[in-house]
């Protein structure tokens, strides 16, 4: 090939339209598609449905949703509704809510202090596996058939799992970036505020998720002995009466409860980690 054929080839080149490059870089980011999850629930819904009314599913064992609906509308006409979500609702903020708050300082301390990690992490790994519902009678000997033994039972079982994933998430920040903060002299304080408490954070929020399940679930058992309102309560009667339409009603309640806990740690995890994206 001559000197001028290299030239031509060259300049069709130079000239040709360059294709685009597809972006690899995304990180496997998830991406939200809203419409899956409602058509998934209702597809659930409508089998569940024709299921009951073609026979396929019997009415004894499992009813059909139209009469879970119309026991959720009885229940909202009569007013309970209001008292039992009232009564959960106030022994869940409170008992989660101090639970978390507790479990994240351990976890701190934990996470920080050596002395702390040799005291305290053992204990923590010996009493986290005990089942709560096991310790429940014990609790209501100490605090009494009354609130105190509900909220303790449900602050009791979210604070271990907390501690456990607030450490675990001190544990895993980058030491680059503590050692970084040191060579620029920050505090002790300012390097926790700024570096370790961030870092940890995401293992912190999805403590929150797991301790929120935990939670609804320790609610159920606490008010199934010796509550007169609240949604457990509300279920026990309900099986105690074999009225399964009532008592999938009251299921739907909490597990409506469990999405709303959710819904707003996502909405926290957006607000505070906004910054991985």
């Amino acid at each position: 090939m001559t000197d001028i054929d290299l030239k031509s080839a060259d300049t069709q080149d130079a000239t040709r339209p360059a294709k685009p490059v597809t972006f690899r870089g995304g990180g496997f980011q998830i991406k939200p598609l809203g419409p899956i999850a409602p058509l998934v629930f209702i597809g659930l819904i409508a089998f569940w449905e024709y299921g009951s009314r073609s026979g396929f599913i019997s009415s004894l064992v499992l009813p059909a949703p139209s009469e879970v609906y119309v026991a959720f509308a009885e229940l909202v006409q009569s007013g309970m509704l209001l008292v039992h979500l009232s009564a959960s609702l106030q022994r869940l903020v409170i008992g989660w809510t101090a639970g978390t708050v507790l479990g994240i300082s351990v976890g701190l301390l934990i996470g920080l202090s050596s002395v702390a990690r040799a005291g305290l992490s053992p204990l923590v790994s010996a009493i986290f596996p005990i089942p709560k519902i096991a310790l429940l009678p014990l609790f209501v000997i100490w605090f009494g058939i009354g609130e105190g033994s509900k909220v303790a039972t449900i602050l009791f079982g979210t604070f271990f799992p907390t501690v456990i994933t607030t450490y675990g998430g001190v544990d895993n920040v980058d030491r680059n970036l503590i050692r970084m903060g040191q060579s620029f002299g920050l505090s002790w304080s300012s390097i926790v505020r700024k570096i370790i408490f961030p870092g940890a954070l995401p293992a912190i929020l999805s403590g929150c998720r797991i301790s929120a399940s935990i939670a609804i679930i320790l609610l159920v058992a606490a008010e199934m002995i010796g509550a007169e309102f609240g949604i457990g309560a509300y279920i026990l009667l309900a099986g105690s009466l074999f009225a399964t339409d009532q008592l999938i009603a009251g299921v739907a309640i909490l597990s409506t409860m469990g999405l709303c806990f959710a819904w707003v740690i996502g909405r926290a995890e957006k607000y505070f980690l906004n910054w991985r994206t």
